[in-house]
């Protein structure tokens, strides 16, 4: 019996011993201030402790299952065991948190079926801290496994501008695992048409990314994207109608492309540009530094209707921008119908454009003279022909006279309620002098106005010369006659002496 009680008194001599050791253990003696930096060594030694403190309170809970210790004791040994085991898994956790790395992987530009601009993002899980973290301290614990340090939780993503404003639609996107190993795409329409964006990424315990990338283009797809802000315009006939083009590369095969207009009449002309240098174009070319250019369409329109042409009927036509090897598809049905679902499964870039054309009215003034010579107490009537050489109606045709001072007129009519197209009036002008007015020539503008669709219509001035012919003396006149006729008479009577003798 001796013996059992003298080895008793040893165990819980030893068992007070290490008590004392592990609880050192546990407060401060491993710790050390480079942990914090070097966080996969720390999480070492938090697992040399962890493993110390667990070995000890399973044999203090042999020692207590055999009688040999008190409870008090076993509880001192499991409250040192439950720290250890809460600092190996902040440990943990520093490590995890500190190598989670959120990557993109890809980020690809394309157009949808409605003409939106999409971004198509790829996002990875590049977190090293579990590879780490076992090839160190060779973990394969459920703690370790419990903690999940292969899955990034709660990945909030957007896009900016260089303004840092949110661009993106919606305008953030949440994804709840991202594990290692499984990439993620999320779709997103953007708001601003750029050809590089800056990606935000929230994710893990606050850590946030913002990368500035270019975006790519789909090189499964191979077409250029073509669109127009004016779109829809209106044109008179006889002008020409410009129209703004942007071309935008998605493709990664090839990289010249030819440029058609199809669904116009061949009485309506067309000529592509190169939006910097106005070039002639007929084809396009991309590189690598430049997937995006810049051109214009000038449709020009005859100068009078037909059956293709009418006025106010819209034209709609399509510009296409066709890779080379399918040029000939094109041009070889270029009396063919072409809808936009004949388009789309061709698989080319397109846009519809539509052209309104209107008419308008051109005023023209003729006169058969425009010299007068009148007395002062005469007035001078010009008649004037307003005719019509445009292709629209003309309404409210109106003459205004800038006259001398206090010379008056009379306009007839005062307005022509309207004069079809190759129609003409007739307005009567009369120019009355003042009753005062001085010998001489005098000039009077005839200026001409009038509507047409809506627009005003100015017509060529005309001017129109009055000359004031001086004032007759008749007593003078009649003096002179009488001087003249007795001249002659005595002149007779003189020769008729002579020849008497």
């Amino acid at each position: 019996m001796k013996w059992r009680v003298r080895f008793a008194c040893l165990c819980l001599l030893v068992s007070a011993g290490m008590g004392v050791i592990v609880e050192v253990r546990g407060q401060s003696p491993l710790f050390n201030q480079r942990d914090d930096k070097y966080r996969v060594l720390g999480l070492k030694r938090a697992k040399e402790a962890y493993e110390v403190a667990r070995a000890e309170f399973e044999r203090q809970k042999e020692l207590f299952d055999r009688k040999l210790i008190s409870s008090v004791e076993l509880d001192r040994a499991r409250n040192i065991f439950a720290d250890a085991e809460v600092n190996y898994q902040q440990s943990l956790l520093a490590v995890i948190f500190e190598q989670q790395y959120v990557s993109v992987t890809s980020a690809v530009k394309y157009y949808d079926s409605k003409g939106r601009r999409r971004v198509r993002l790829t996002l990875s899980n590049l977190s090293s801290g579990s590879a780490e973290a076992q090839k160190l301290v060779h973990l394969d614990d459920p703690i370790f496994r419990s903690l999940q340090p292969d899955i990034v939780n709660n990945v909030y993503v957007s896009l900016l501008n260089d303004a840092r404003a949110i661009i993106s639609q919606p305008y953030e996107a949440k994804i709840d695992e991202l594990r290692f190993g499984e990439p993620q795409t999320i779709d997103f329409v953007i708001l601003e048409d750029l050809d590089a964006v800056t990606v935000s990424v929230i994710y893990g315990s606050g850590t946030e990314r913002t990368l500035k990338i270019y975006l790519q283009k789909d090189a499964t797809v191979n077409k250029v994207a073509v669109h127009s802000e004016q779109f829809s315009q209106e044109v008179e006939l006889g002008k020409t109608a410009t129209f703004d083009l942007n071309l935008e590369l998605f493709s990664g095969r090839a990289n010249t492309f030819g440029l058609e207009v199809i669904g116009l009449a061949p009485e309506i002309s067309r000529l592509f540009r190169d939006g910097s240098s106005q070039a002639r174009l007929s084809q396009v070319r991309f590189s690598e530094a430049s997937r995006s250019k810049k051109a214009s369409l000038e449709i020009t329109l005859p100068d009078r209707p037909s059956g293709s042409v009418a006025i106010d009927r819209t034209i709609s036509f399509y510009v296409v921008v066709v890779p080379t090897d399918k040029l000939d598809l094109i041009r070889g049905a270029a009396d063919r119908q072409w809808t936009a679902e004949d388009l789309q499964k061709l698989d080319v870039g397109f846009v519809r454009l539509d052209l309104v054309p209107r008419g308008k009215g051109r005023l023209l003034v003729k006169a058969t003279q425009l010299y007068y010579a009148v007395d002062a107490d005469e007035r001078a009537t010009v008649p004037l022909n307003l005719f019509n050489e445009g292709s629209d109606r003309l309404d409210n045709v109106a003459l205004q006279l800038d006259l001398p001072l206090n010379w008056t007129k009379q306009i007839d009519p005062m307005t022509v309620p309207s004069i079809a197209v190759g129609a003409d009036a007739v307005v009567r002008l009369t120019i009355t002098p003042p009753p005062d007015v001085a010998p001489g020539k005098y000039d009077v503008r005839v200026r001409s106005t009038a509507m047409s669709n809506g627009q005003p219509v100015i017509g060529e001035d005309k001017t129109v010369t009055v000359e004031i012919l001086p004032k007759s003396n008749v007593v003078g006149t009649l003096l002179l006659v009488l001087v003249i006729v007795g001249l002659v008479a005595a002149l007779v009577v003189f020769g008729i002496r002579l020849s008497r003798k």
